[in-house]
């Protein structure tokens, strides 16, 4: 693939997710789903289902009726502390049509902040006759939420959290197991092999550690066991002893936060390729000397600027890899809604969906594989060096 330089859309962080600016619905513009579908109709972002009748949100395919109603419910923390989360998913969902209002083919409700009150508005939605449930967020509710809607509903959680899938329990949201994949498979066509990783202490770097493990042990590389490291000193020594005392390939940083920047700058200066996972789009890399020729898993940015700039004229805000998962969720269970798929066979069709986060493909195991592109970092851009298929 031919390199094309792209800045990159700030992006919250994959995990924590942490504050993101409330969007307020009252900002919205009145633009209609015809108007911003059609926007984004001319790149391959918008999720089409080629293959399947001929339906398909891209290119010159007449779009369906507006008033067409659907039977999905978009399940969001509009309310409790972390409400502005919930508002871009708001947005998100308003982008491609109504939301809110009679006849929205997917409507949003407030699933609250804790498992009691998600469970609550699954339920509400289910005696609406719901058929499929999008959300929650957060892993806990999503687990609450499958477990009291039954294995008949599918519920499409937007959650990173990979160990919750299994049933009626699909995972949307962009895991270690994804950013892995992506980069450490192409940094393994690169010659980059022999991959150490380094992460901070706590359940995410365990998880983004053992996701790069198996990644690199499929490939047919070589990862000696991953450093926990609460900071920079001794990063260097402890990288060669794990290696048996050479430098390796490459070092994989997944977690963004904490010593991350000093941990970089040491790897930087010792001459080792940095490599990065999805988390790396919410810090803008390319301000940060330490990244520079770092190479880093994230949303195509080709797929994501015409989304990302279409939320930004409607809803005052950016949308963040959030915002982005969310129009996705939403536009695929409009769609199979439309054909009359929405349920556990419409989500496992074998040509996957297209998205303006990137392909996907869900599994019967309720894990989602992604494809993510590639950049490398330079100075003033990120430069898209490459991308992997779902």
């Amino acid at each position: 693939m031919s390199s094309r330089k792209r800045g990159m859309q700030k992006m919250p962080k994959a995990q924590p997710i942490q504050s993101i600016e409330t969007v307020t619905s009252g900002a919205f513009s009145p633009l209609s789903r015809r108007r911003v579908l059609l926007g984004l109709g001319g790149s391959s972002a918008l999720i089409g289902l080629s293959g399947c009748g001929g339906l398909s949100l891209t290119g010159d395919t007449e779009l369906p009726p507006e008033n067409a109603v659907g039977q999905a419910v978009l399940l969001a923390p509009l309310t409790g502390p972390r409400a502005s989360l919930g508002q871009i998913m708001l947005a998100a969902a308003s982008l491609g049509g109504n939301a809110t209002g009679p006849g929205a083919e997917v409507e949003v409700v407030d699933a609250g902040d804790s498992p009691e009150t998600a469970v609550a508005a699954a339920q509400k939605a289910m005696d609406g006759g719901a058929k499929m449930l999008l959300g929650p967020l957060f892993s806990g509710q999503s687990r609450a939420v499958a477990e009291a809607v039954g294995r008949g509903t599918p519920v499409v959680s937007l959650s990173n959290d990979s160990s919750i899938a299994g049933d009626n329990l699909f995972v949307f949201g962009i895991t270690p197991q994804q950013s892995a994949k992506s980069i450490l498979g192409f940094a393994a066509t690169r010659g980059k092999r022999n991959v150490v990783t380094v992460v901070p202490p706590g359940p995410f770097g365990a998880l983004s550690a053992q996701a790069a493990q198996s990644v690199v042990a499929a490939t047919g590389g070589t990862a000696p066991p991953a450093i926990v490291a609460a900071s920079a000193a001794g990063l260097i020594d402890k990288i060669r002893a794990a290696n048996g005392g050479a430098l390796p390939d490459a070092v994989y940083l997944p977690v963004v936060g904490g010593p991350f920047e000093e941990q970089a700058a040491a790897i930087k200066s010792a001459g080792v390729q940095l490599l990065g996972s999805e988390q790396w789009a919410s810090i803008t890399p390319y301000r940060i000397d330490a990244l520079q020729d770092g190479w880093f898993a994230a949303p195509d940015p080709v797929r994501f600027e015409a989304f990302a700039t279409a939320f930004t004229v409607f809803s005052e805000t950016e949308a963040g890899v959030l915002g982005g998962l969310a129009f996705d969720a939403v536009e695929m269970a409009r769609i199979l809604g439309r054909i009359g798929q929405q349920n556990r066979k419409g989500l496992l069709r074998d040509a996957g969906f297209d998205g303006v986060v990137g392909p996907y493909r869900f599994q019967k195991d309720g894990q989602c594989a992604r494809g993510l592109a590639i950049l490398s970092v330079t100075t003033g851009a990120n430069n898209l060096i490459g991308s992997t298929g779902a």
